[in-house]
């Protein structure tokens, strides 16, 4: 049998290349934006508007998301991507030009709807691109992109930071975001199709719905810790609200029923981000709180999360005798076990060192899932379907990652008020994070197409 070219074969070699520093520039950005932030703070005199820039970036992130889809069906990826492009550019000039908050934050903004409308382009390439037998690999490049800015992101952005200014963080990326359009402009050259009806602004529209209310959610939780009552149930009621509302129309039906098919997958793509993220940002906090870590040994779990990430999202790529619903199957049984052993690491007296080989399991199980549910929509939409689905599932993916990590500050919140102890506090997150793991691979079976449930019955 005669072995089929990989992803890096010649025709498609630009392409990957480019997708590949795309979300690696996306990447490094998110990252390298927590490094820059104290000092950018400073200088511009926002302390106050400190969590506007993160904020900022969700909601319009979300807004992009939701814009792309349908505009990707109906057009192609080239105008969403090189409009992503394009404003993610600008934000990153405004970003790094500002004179004030009030132009950082709108910076923030503009990065976050580029983010959003060319990473939902970037998915419909590599439907368009690549035949179905590579897709999983191509994938897999869009998993592994994120490793490296892990591994030197903060220390890259710090060190910039420190010798020419965090401005040069923002500035020091519209070289690479241009030669990333310039890239990838063989593949939208043949990528364009017309197959989906005009969507208007109504999605854009309920994904700023959708995202306010993760913000008012967010605030209703610090209002709780604050112990402002009336404002806490105002401002939970209305983001509840406003997040349901938002939801309803950006997912497919039956996703909160983990319907067959595409609605399940994006469910499940949910569930995970929410689990893992909530968890893993409060690592570092647990690490040198419980166990007297430093500030290196505390963050060095992360970078070990990267590494097992990116070999679990290599090894998808090239596992052929699994189905893919049982291969996401066993990567959420990697991230349960993760987790359970986290919660473990909080009783009193427990060593902190398990956690490097627990942060491998958890980062593998992600590396197998994320690009696993990735292969599971595009392999169950139809032709004009993948945009606005692949728009789903990343919307999916960044509302739960807010909530998961709001929840977790919820927690590290209360136990600074006393009113729970931050072990108990952190044991707990961990142990619901293994809850919905373990009760979402039981799921997992859903995720699969009728036919490849049929032949598994």
């Amino acid at each position: 049998m005669e072995r089929s070219p990989g992803v890096f074969a010649p025709q498609w070699r630009l392409t990957s290349i480019g997708i590949a520093v795309a979300i690696s520039l996306f990447a490094f950005e998110g990252l390298a934006v927590a490094t820059a932030m104290p000092s950018a703070v400073r200088e511009l005199r926002g302390l106050a508007f400190f969590g506007w820039a993160y904020s900022a970036f969700l909601v319009m992130n979300l807004v992009g998301l939701g814009a792309a889809g349908q505009w990707c069906d109906r057009v192609g990826p080239r105008k969403p991507l090189l409009t992503g492009i394009a404003v993610f550019t600008v934000g990153l000039l405004v970003a790094g030009t500002a004179v004030n908050m009030a132009l950082f934050v709108l910076g923030r903004g503009a990065q976050g709807i580029g983010v959003g409308l060319a990473s939902t382009a970037v998915f419909k390439i590599v439907a368009t691109a690549y035949p179905s037998e590579l897709r999983p690999r191509a994938l897999a490049i869009i998993s592994a992109a994120y490793v490296v800015p892990a591994l030197v992101g903060p220390i890259l952005s710090g060190t910039i930071t420190a010798h020419a200014g965090w401005r040069w963080v923002f500035l020091g990326l519209v070289p690479l975001a241009l030669a990333c359009a310039g890239a990838l402009l063989p593949a939208l050259r043949t990528s364009d199709a017309r197959s989906a009806p005009a969507g208007g602004f109504r999605k854009p529209l309920f994904a700023l719905l959708a995202g306010g209310g993760v913000v008012a959610l967010q605030s209703g939780g610090n209002a709780v810790v604050a112990g402002r009552t009336p404002l806490a149930v105002l401002l939970l009621g209305v983001g509840l609200l406003a997040l349901v509302a938002g939801l309803r129309e950006l997912l497919p039906r039956g996703a909160t029923r983990l319907r067959r098919g595409v609605p399940a997958v994006i469910a499940v793509r949910g569930l995970l981000a929410g689990a893992f993220y909530a968890v893993e940002s409060v690592v570092p906090l647990t690490l040198a709180t419980l166990h007297g870590f430093g500030t290196a040994a505390a963050g060095l779990p992360l970078l070990a999360g990267s590494i097992g990430w990116w070999v679990g999202a290599q090894a998808q790529g090239r596992i052929t005798r699994m189905t893919r619903s049982s291969l996401l199957r066993w990567g959420l049984i990697a991230l349960a076990c993760c987790f359970v052993g986290m919660a473990a690491l909080c009783l009193e007296g427990a060593p902190g060192w398990p956690v490097y080989l627990l942060w491998i399991v958890g980062g593998l199980g992600m590396g197998v899932c994320v690009p696993t549910t990735g292969v599971l929509v595009l392999e169950q939409s139809a032709e004009g379907e993948t945009g606005a689905n692949s728009s789903a599932l990343q919307i999916s993916d960044v509302t739960a990652a807010g909530l998961g990590t709001s929840g977790a500050g919820l927690l590290v919140g209360a136990t600074e008020t006393g009113h729970l102890g931050f072990g108990v506090g952190m044991g707990v997150l961990g142990l619901v994070a293994m809850a919905v793991c373990a009760a979402t691979a039981m799921g997992a079976s859903r995720t699969a197409p009728a036919r490849e449930s049929a032949a598994a019955g």
